[in-house]
Formats: structure tokens, sequence, C-alpha cells
């Protein structure tokens, strides 16, 4: 008998009845209300589903915005340190070796102490002092580093950056000054370099804190202003004494940048005369001291983008954006009536008007002429070391030709008077015009953020509008005319004419010593300068206005974006004429002196200091792996740029500028240098 039971299967469950219709008439009550419920469920499951909101595809959005962030940001932080240069190398080739690792290589070491001079907005201030809403911000930068208390307490910034309308110092019960040390310019904002490749790349041959040295400063005060309340002219000179005097006395090389080389052209002059108005250094201070001034990107001449910035707070790139978005800058937005707090604060830094204009119609141009006649923005010029004196032989053809513009012409209402010859130009003086009433008198809103214009008139407007056309000359007039506080003071600090005796003793005034055109160089014969700048890049020489939209607090005056030069004239592009530069300075500005002006024994060089133009033609990243690129020509970008690093470090290890190749351009400099018909 077998002993194993079988396991006994459950019993099949038993048939189900087929699934009844439910209608109206045979269907239970139960099972009618039992039916809807679940139709109803359903229904408003679909309807759920479907309301799908605008602000649902935000959140999803800004979600996988920010997921996508932190897991780059996370990625970053976790790969080794070579691995970018490996990404990089695999997609563009090997990557040259940094000009510090190089020149090393090739046996480069230290040997002159470097001083670096930033220019306007690149270095870092902090705050000393401060009112009420600045609780908390002690030594804390307001310039430069993150700029958060722009956005947490925008108005609050402003007042703390403004300085005092009046004396152009500082306001009472505020104290911002500049940071010291490399950190103040090394960079911009967090991974915005300016100065801080370069110091990298010095580093790398030997240099150290102690052979650099940053000559910070307020660049919003006028420059002998920085003197007064600071004493930074002092601490420049005795730190250049200091390093010379450590280093086995080998003279510094310096290395201002932008504005920051009219301020050392400034200290140039203020070092060797006597006191209390200067340093009294001698006569032979600079001689002793300095082995050579490389300038990077000087506005010399100064930049006609100076002239809109305290004109209606506008460049090139504010005209764009008004452009897009019509009325935003212009309106109380978020609480911020943006362009008019630009205004009031920028009107307010004395150091904006060194860079205006100097030497007036015979260096910019009139009404019918320009150094730069017959550029052509789509033109491409190859390298060339000719500085061979032009004859100007296809100066008349290029008057009539197709690429004709009226660059001596600053300021044009209306495209059709930037282009009529001046003769069919029916102009009406606004000197003497009564301004009117105030514009904003119906308005008493915009006395919380005060500009001249709120004195100004609606006839004034008219009156500026109806003089058609400005040059260099008359632009100076018109500032007085539209500001003349600001350029009461202004005048008081900068001068931009062409000296006819410098032996004259106004010219040992300070107001003068900034103007390459009204001061001497000093007696340095064995000394260099250099001016080094990019080009190859559309730069702002002159412009279209219009009047703005009446309004009560309304700047009066805009850049028309609407003119457009089209096919035909491709140098102008939204109401801005370009001629060649680096994105800011036009290469006239920047190379005239050196290649003209200070060229050999003249006037304004009688002691025959070798000078040399090094231009450096603009290519920009060849995809978003390279930063910045290190072949930039742009104004800030050029101090990554290897080529301008190497010539800097091959000087400052005891090259002259003949061993660097004498002179190197791109651009026509000599040529409308020989234009400019100056004696010298």
């Amino acid at each position: 008998m077998s002993l194993l039971r079988r396991r006994r299967q459950p019993p099949p469950p038993p048939p189900q009845p087929p699934p009844q219709h439910i209608d109206g008439n045979n269907a239970s009550p139960a099972a009618v209300v039992e039916e809807k419920g679940d139709k109803e469920k359903k229904a408003k499951g679909k309807e759920v589903k479907a309301r799908w909101s605008c602000w649902d595809s935000c959140c999803w959005l800004i979600g996988c915005i920010c997921t996508a962030w932190w897991l780059l940001l996370f990625l970053y932080n976790a790969m080794p340190p070579s691995f970018p240069q490996y990404v990089t190398e695999a997609i563009t080739g090997p990557m040259s070796d940094p000009p510090g690792v190089k020149l090393r290589k090739e046996g480069l070491r230290a040997r002159h102490p470097v001083v670096f001079v930033p220019g306007i907005v690149t270095g870092g201030l902090e705050l000393w002092e401060g009112h009420q809403c600045a609780e908390g911000l002690f030594r804390k930068r307001l310039w430069g580093g993150t700029f958060g208390e722009i956005y947490k307490r925008p108005l609050c910034w402003v007042e703390h950056m403004s300085l005092d309308n009046e004396s152009g110092m500082d306001p009472a019960g505020i104290r911002v000054r500049p940071v010291t040390g490399l950190v103040a310019a090394d960079y911009f904002a967090p991974g915005y370099f300016v100065w801080a490749v370069l110091i990298a790349n010095l580093a790398r041959i030997g240099y150290e804190e102690k052979t650099m040295y940053m000559a910070a400063y307020d660049w919003r005060l006028s420059f002998q202003n920085t003197e007064v309340r600071d004493q930074a002219l002092s601490r420049i000179k005795s730190n250049i004494e200091l390093m010379v005097a450590t280093n086995g006395g080998n003279k510094v090389v310096v290395i201002p940048h932008s504005m920051g080389v009219l301020y050392f052209l400034h200290f140039m002059k203020w070092v060797e005369e006597p006191a209390p108005m200067g340093g009294g250094g001698g006569g032979d201070w600079c001689a002793k001291h300095i082995k050579a001034v490389m300038n990077i990107g000087g506005p010399f001449l100064g930049v006609p983008k100076a002239v809109t910035g305290l004109f209606s707070a506008e460049a090139r790139d504010v005209a764009v954006a008004r452009a897009i978005a019509p009325g935003v800058l212009d309106s109380d937005f978020l609480g911020l009536q943006t362009l008019r707090y630009v205004m009031h604060m920028t009107r307010t830094w004395d150091s904006t008007m060194s860079m205006l204009p100097k030497g007036g119609d015979a260096i910019w141009g009139g009404l019918d002429w320009s150094p730069e006649e017959g550029y052509d923005c789509n033109s491409k010029k190859s390298k060339s070391n000719d500085s061979n004196v032009y004859n100007g032989s296809d100066a008349e053809n290029e008057k009539s030709g197709p690429n004709h513009i009226n660059y001596g012409r600053l300021i044009s209402f209306g495209k059709d008077v930037s282009e009529m010859f001046s003769s069919k130009i029916e102009r009406i003086d606004f000197r003497g015009a009564i301004k009117g009433s105030n514009l904003a008198q119906a308005n008493a809103s915009c006395h919380d953020v005060w500009t001249e214009y709120h004195e100004f008139g609606v006839g004034g407007a008219k009156a500026v509008a109806e003089y058609k056309a400005y040059t260099a000359d008359s632009i100076l007039d018109l500032l007085h005319f539209v500001a003349p506080k600001m350029m009461q003071r202004g005048s008081a600090h900068f001068s931009y004419g062409i000296a006819e005796n410098l032996d004259d003793p106004k010219y040992s005034h300070y107001k003068y010593w900034s103007n390459p055109l009204e001061t001497k160089l000093p007696n340095a014969p064995d000394m260099e300068i250099y001016s080094m700048y990019g080009v190859g890049i559309p730069t702002e020489r002159a412009y279209v206005y219009k009047l703005s939209s009446a309004s009560d607090c309304n700047i009066p005056f805009q850049i028309d974006s609407s003119a457009d030069g089209g096919s035909d004239q491709s140098c102008l592009q939204g109401g801005v004429f370009l001629v060649n530069g680096d994105e800011t300075v036009p290469v006239l500005s920047a190379g005239y002196m050196c290649a003209k002006g200070w060229r050999g024994k003249t006037r304004f060089n009688p002691s025959g200091i070798k000078t040399y133009v090094r231009e450096y033609d603009h290519a920009p990243p060849a995809n978003l792996l390279e930063g910045r690129g290190t072949q930039s020509g742009a104004h800030v970008d050029i101090m990554g740029n290897f080529a301008l690093i190497e010539d800097i470090i091959r000087i400052a290890a005891g090259a002259t500028g003949e061993v660097l190749g004498d002179d190197q351009v791109y651009s026509d400099i000599f040529k409308w240098s020989e234009r400019i018909n100056l004696q010298l």
C-alpha cells in the first residue's frame, strides 16, 4: 500500500454569471449609483491630468535646470584637475604651453620688478563707513566680487557708490576705499579674470608678491584727488622706490591698462613736480626708476563712448537693450529707474571725464573729414611693420567713394544728418538757448534720482537737437550746456586741448598732466614706451541720436537704434558708426601717440624716448572650452592673450623693443596718423 498521499486539489470556483448590461429599465438603484460613481471618478481623473498650467511648466523647467546645474557642479568638483584640459585637447588638439612655462624653458627668469596699474571699474572697492541701510557691510566689497548687494539693496548700493556732486569726494557719512594687494584686480568677478592670467605667468618665471605690486586706487575720483584723499600717488612712488632698492637697483616695468594708462601718465608728471602740487621726486626720477611703460588698451586721446555715457547713460549694448525692451530701462522697473540711477551715479565719478576725446577736431575730424576716411568695415588687414610716412595720395578718392563716413560728426541727430554734406545742414546754435521750464516740475518723484536734466527744460532739449551735428570741439560745449555742474568739476581736473607752448607755466597745473597733447614726457632717454592694444573688432566711433519719448523724468536723448546702414554701409549698426579697435578704444586713440606724437624727438617727447606700437589681431575662441580665448584682442580679454603676455614677460626679464621686433601693426594707424596735421 502506497504511503504517499495525494494533496487534495481545491474545488473549482463556481461559474460566474455573465455580465449584465445595466440600463435604466432592469438595473437596481444601487447598481446605477455605483456605475455613475465609477464614471465620475474616471472623468475627474482625466480632468486632473488635463490641468497642466503654465506655472507647472515653469516649475518643472526650473527644477530641471537646477538639477542639471547641481549635477554639473558635482561632476566638475569631482573630476581631476587635468580633465578639462584633457577634453579640450581631445577636441582641439594639443594645447601650447602658457607663456610663462614656454619662456622658463628658454631660460628666462624674473629680473625687473613689475607694477600693475588697473583701469576704470576693474579694481575692487570696499565699504569702511556707511549709512544705516549698509549695516553689516563693513569691509565688504561694494564693487567687484559677486556684486550681491546690487540685488539685495540696489538703492543703498547706488547711494554708497556715488560721490558728492559738488566736491567729487566722499558724501557725508560714507567712506568707500580701494581694495589693496594683488587681489584688488586679479578677478573682476568670480571666474572673470583681469590681471590673474598675467600674474600666474609671471610667477612661472620666478615672480612673487615682493616683486609684483598692484597700484590700486579709487578709480571714481579725479586723478589728483586720489592723492588728496588717499595719498595714492605717494604710495605708488614709495613702493616703486622700495622695489628698485630691494631688487639690486633694477628699474621697474610698469603695466597700466585702460584708464590706468592716463592715470600713470598723470603720475609721471606729478612725481617730478615740486611739492605741494607734485611729488617732489625731481626731474630725473623716472629715468632712475622706470625701465619701460607697457600700456595696454590705452585711451590716450579719449574714447567716443565716454561722451554717450555722460550724455545719455548709453553705449552700443545699452541701445540694443532699449530696442529689445522699449521703456524698461527708462521706467520705474522693479522700483529702480535704471538709466537715471546709472546717470546719477556715474556723473559723480570725475574719472569718467578723463576719457572724453582730446585734441578736438584736429585729432578726431570735423564735419567733412576724419583720419579714418575710407575705412572698410568688411576688410581684413594682414600683418605689416611698415611705418613709412603716408603721402595722402588716395585721400580724395576715398572721400568720394562708397565707404565715406563722417566719423568727425561724433553725434548726429538723425541718420540723414550723419550722411548729408555739411553745407546742407541747417543748424541753430544751442549755446545761448533758453532751457525753459524744468522737465521734472510735474513729477516730484524725479528728485528721488536727481540728474541735471531735471533742471534742463523742454526748450533746452529741442535746442540741442536743432544743432544737428557735433564734432569733438562742440561736444565739450554740449556737455557744459546739459551738465554744467558736472563739467565745472571736470574742468578743474582735466583739459582736452592741444598745447601751443608747452613751456608756458600754466601747463605745470595738474589738470593738464593726463593729456598727452598738453604735457611733456619725462627726461628719460633710456626708457621705453609701448602702446599695446587689440585690433579687428568693430569699435564705437560716432552715433546717431534722436529725442526720446516725452516724459517728465526720462533722459531726453537716446541713441537711435533703428538707424542702420544695411548692406551698403555695414559700419552703421544700431545707430552706432563702427571703426577698427578693441571694442572700446578706437585704433586712433590707442596708437597715435606712439605712432607719431611721441615718435622720435618731438615737443611732446623732448628726450626722444623710444616708442613702439604692438597690435594684436583679434581671434575669437574656437569653441566654448577655450573660455575667453588666448588670442583675443578685446579690451579686457586681451589680458589673457598669450602673445601679449609673452611680450611683457620678455621685457620684464630684460629684453628691449628691438628684441621683440619693433612695431607689430595690422591696422592703418600710421596712415591715419599722418593725416593729422599737428605741429610736433
